[in-house]
């Protein structure tokens, strides 16, 4: 299954055009949420990453969206 995840740092943003990528990707669920990357205790993003069994996929459309830098993504 493919899990995606859509995020946008703003309440003046739309995770629309993310969500519409991912359902073209295939994606069963799309989590969204608005917080910023900086953030490191992110609700959906923890959902999502929960929701993840054996053999899924989380995809988002751009690494940015999980992460602000390599760095992040690691910790």
């Amino acid at each position: 299954m493919k899990i995606g995840y859509a995020r946008v740092s703003t309440d003046g943003q739309s995770v629309d055009a993310q969500v519409a990528e991912l359902k073209v990707a295939g994606c069963d669920k799309v989590f969204r949420e608005t917080a910023s990357g900086a953030k490191t205790d992110r609700a959906q993003l923890r959902k999502a990453i929960a929701s993840l069994g054996q053999g899924d996929i989380l995809v988002v459309t751009r690494l940015d969206r999980l992460a602000r830098s390599t760095r992040d993504l690691l910790n």
